[in-house]
């Protein structure tokens, strides 16, 4: 029987992560992940995750607002924004409607359901955010935002 080239790990080995250490999108993707599971569990049972609530909070934030200018918000394409909107029209969570003088157009706006369901969820998302920020203070919380904000800033910008 031929010997294998592939070389044999012992048990319970230590995985080296290479260079993801030093990859400041390494760390991003690790905190986004970390903090999706986390916000999935105090949200359990509300079928709503982190890009849905986004959306509705800013429809919320912006009544009449086009699906184009709530795709540039949220920072999704323009084809994944009507997904997302498909999705909350079919939850009955908002409701497009025409937008006048430009039949092409359509403005996304809160239902009651919606409004209800935001309402009910609000604080379960202060606590998600509670534990999310639970090892930083005030003022590293706040810094954090400013660095982020930072990485790709040409994202807040208009396009």
């Amino acid at each position: 029987m031929p010997q294998s080239d592939t070389p044999k790990r012992p048990p319970g080995a230590t995985i080296s992560l290479g260079q993801l250490p030093e990859l400041l999108g390494y760390h991003i993707r690790v905190a986004q992940i970390a903090t999706f599971r986390d916000f999935d569990r105090h949200l359990k049972g509300h079928r709503i995750s982190p890009t849905l609530y986004g959306a509705l909070t800013v429809v919320e934030a912006n009544p009449g607002l086009k699906q184009s200018e709530l795709a540039h918000a949220v920072q999704l394409d323009r084809s994944t924004v009507v997904s997302v909107v498909d999705t909350l029209q079919r939850r009955g969570l908002v409701a497009r409607r025409q937008l006048d003088g430009d039949r092409r157009a359509n403005a996304v706006v809160l239902t009651a359901k919606g409004e209800q369901l935001l309402k009910e969820i609000r604080p379960l998302v202060a606590e998600h955010e509670t534990q999310l920020a639970a090892g930083l203070s005030t003022r590293d919380r706040a810094r954090l935002i400013e660095l982020l904000e930072r990485v790709f800033p040409e994202r807040n910008q208009s396009e």
